[in-house]
């Protein structure tokens, strides 16, 4: 059975806006320009259930974008683990070898404290392919995720085609992408919302 499934990177955060690593340790609100952001999209379909990364940030995007679905905290959808650069954006640590050499490996390998580019990648890509199995055996045929610029950059350049690489997939708050599944592991890209 053939399902649409919409992949929504949350809203702005006051730290998203000074460009800061906000992972999966901070759990920030959404900005008040943010929470205006969500609720202007349009066109995304009515859901009983919307999956959603538990943090603040991507629950509160969920409920403005789908205000009539259940929106179900997904532990496994949350962002990388940033490690000792949480909070903390490139400007303030230039000049810290640690963060140099992270950035230099195209942040692949984990940062002090932090997770690791593969395990980051296979976290998101199971709890995904799980939602999906749960909607196919309800017999749903259309099932959306709000999670965050990371997680879907992870899940995109694993499962679908046509292949990119991660940092193909970044996209801008609000924004996200239309994909189609036979199987709950391929993706086929339809196109971007």
């Amino acid at each position: 059975m053939k399902m649409t499934v919409y992949f929504i990177r949350h809203a702005e955060t006051p730290g998203n806006l000074e460009r800061r690593y906000i992972g999966g340790r901070t759990d920030e609100p959404l900005s008040d320009a943010g929470r205006k952001n969500a609720a202007q999209v349009v066109g995304l379909p009515a859901l009983c259930r919307v999956y959603s990364s538990p943090m603040k940030r991507a629950v509160e995007t969920a409920e403005i974008m789908f205000p009539r679905a259940e929106i179900i905290p997904v532990e496994g959808l949350r962002e990388m683990d940033f490690g000792v650069f949480e909070g903390r954006n490139a400007d303030e640590m230039e000049n810290d070898p640690a963060y140099r050499a992270w950035v230099e490996g195209f942040c692949k390998d984990a940062p002090p404290g932090g997770e690791d580019m593969e395990a980051f990648t296979g976290r998101t890509c199971r709890a995904f392919v799980s939602c999906l199995e749960r909607e196919r055996e309800r017999g749903e045929k259309t099932a959306a995720f709000v999670a965050h610029g990371g997680t879907i950059m992870a899940v995109m350049s694993r499962l679908c085609t046509p292949a990119r690489s991660y940092y193909d997939w970044r996209l801008p708050n609000c924004r996200g992408y239309a994909v189609e599944t036979a199987d709950g592991k391929t993706l086929l890209l339809v196109g971007e919302i």
